[in-house]
Order: C-alpha cells, then structure tokens, then sequence
C-alpha cells in the first residue's frame, strides 16, 4: 500500500495541495476525481517524486518516500504514466519500452519475458514493434505510453488522463489494460476525464477540490450520489 498524508504543495506562492490524504491498495483502482486545477495531477507528481512536499509525506508499505527523487521512487515500484503520450518518438515502439524497463539491471531473457507480457496485452504493439514512435497514431501512442509504465514491472501504476483525445475503441482496450493488470495485483491510482467510465472501473473513489480532498469513498456512493461530484465542480468555478 502507498499512503498520502497531510501533503502540502506548492508552486512558489501558489498552493496546490492543502493537507491531502488517501491510499491505495495493490490489487484495487482508485480514481482521484475533480475539475481541471484541483490538484490531480499535482497529486499524482508528488507520490512518483517529480514534486516534493512541504509538508506531511508519502508512505510505501509504511516507508517515508517523499524525499526520493523520482528515479528511486521507481525503481521501488511506483509507475507513472503523465499526461500527453510522452514517449520518444525518434525511437522504436521496442526501444520505448526498453526504456520503460531500464529502472531495474536484468538480464536478456527477463528483457524478453516482459516485453512478451506487454505485447501479450497490447498485441497492436506487438505487430509495430520496429515502427517509430512519431509514425504512431494517437491511440497507439498512448498504449505505449502505457506500456511503457508497464515493462518497470511496477507495484503501483499512476495514470494522468490515458484517455484524453482518444476513440471510445481506444478507451475501451486502455481500460480492459488496467483490468487486467489489477487482476495480477498491480494497485492503481487513476485521473481519467470520463467521470462515468472512471466510476464504473474504480473500486474507490476521491473527489479533489481546490487542493483539499472533498470526499472519499466507494465508487458505488459517488455513482449514487453524483451531486457531490457536480458540487465539486461547480465550486471550481466560484
């Protein structure tokens, strides 16, 4: 489990998080709900260690993290895949995920066996092996973006908006993906723009206002009671 406690962040005088707290578990999806500017991704940057806190901190399976950089977060096994399909785009879609596995030494056979899980889950990627990242499409980016995430082999897996811009095909294959992996017991921390979509795949839910946790709970009470979600938005705005 990775823990969130208390975190304050800021950006110079601005502060985005205002004593956040939540966790996830491995084996579950949590999706982190709320307008743009309410602190999503700020959270989602702080638990992989692009951002460090001014106060409160980030547990590991009970370890402090927050003061790692970000490399070392994942080679403990925190994942992050950031909005905008960053991937290299001068090289291979195998090249890419190499790269998405060089958080760890191995050896040419382990090489092997993830790449053969990746393609087992993306097998599009699997046929554009040797394509160049820039010859992709938009929805074949970002699985290997995703996919990326995926060959370091991480514990946990934060995912910023993987749906954003894509066809509802795309979003459907993307969402099967973390099905899957949660299967294997990969815990999952989701910002996703498709509230409904998010709702019905989280088994929990957070809802992030201007910095500070609104509420927290079942996927299934939000979905019951979407005025807390609207409530939340609406203040965005205020």
């Amino acid at each position: 489990m990775f823990e969130v406690r208390d975190v304050h962040v800021a950006y110079g005088s601005v502060t985005a998080l205002r004593g956040i707290s939540l966790e996830v578990r491995e084996g579950e999806i949590v999706c982190l709900l709320g307008a743009n500017g309410a602190g999503k991704s700020t959270t989602l940057r702080t638990v992989s260690g692009l951002l460090h806190p001014l106060r409160g901190e980030v547990l590991l399976r009970g370890h402090p993290i927050h003061r790692l950089s970000a490399e070392a977060i994942a080679k403990r096994g925190i994942s992050h895949v950031p909005e905008g399909r960053r991937i290299f785009p001068g090289l291979t879609v195998r090249e890419n995920l190499v790269l998405g596995a060089s958080n760890r030494p191995m050896r040419r056979q382990e090489l092997d066996d993830d790449m053969a899980q990746v393609f087992h889950i993306f097998p599009d990627l699997e046929r554009l092996k040797h394509a160049l990242g820039w010859t992709l499409s938009g929805g074949q980016q970002q699985m290997l973006a995703f996919a990326q995430g995926l060959a370091a082999r991480p514990t946990f897996l934060l995912a910023d908006e993987m749906s954003l811009g894509l066809a509802p095909l795309v979003v459907r294959r993307l969402m099967q993906a973390v099905e899957r992996i949660v299967s294997e017991g990969i815990g999952v921390l989701l910002i996703e723009q498709f509230t409904p979509v998010a709702l019905r795949l989280a088994d929990r839910a957070y809802v992030i206002n201007r910095g500070r946790i609104r509420f927290d709970g079942a996927s299934a009470e939000l979905r019951a009671n979407p005025a807390v979600l609207h409530d939340a938005y609406l203040a965005a705005g205020a």
